[in-house]
């Protein structure tokens, strides 16, 4: 699985988790430098905290 946007992989691993539908990344396999923590956390009784970031590549914020 590989996660591409803006143009720049941002993520890549064979070992992704599914969880209803949606592709979890190991934490090894995102490339770090484009992504920048933010304040955000939230709390699920079935996953666990969660931790929110803003994605930056080529100057563009998602």
């Amino acid at each position: 699985m590989k996660a591409i946007w803006n143009g720049e992989v941002i993520a890549e691993s064979k070992d992704t988790v599914i969880i209803e539908g949606n592709h979890y990344f190991p934490h090894d396999a995102i490339k770090k430098e484009y992504f920048k923590s933010s304040d955000t956390h939230t709390v699920c009784p079935w996953k666990g905290t969660a931790s929110y970031y803003t994605l930056e590549v080529k100057g563009e914020e998602n």
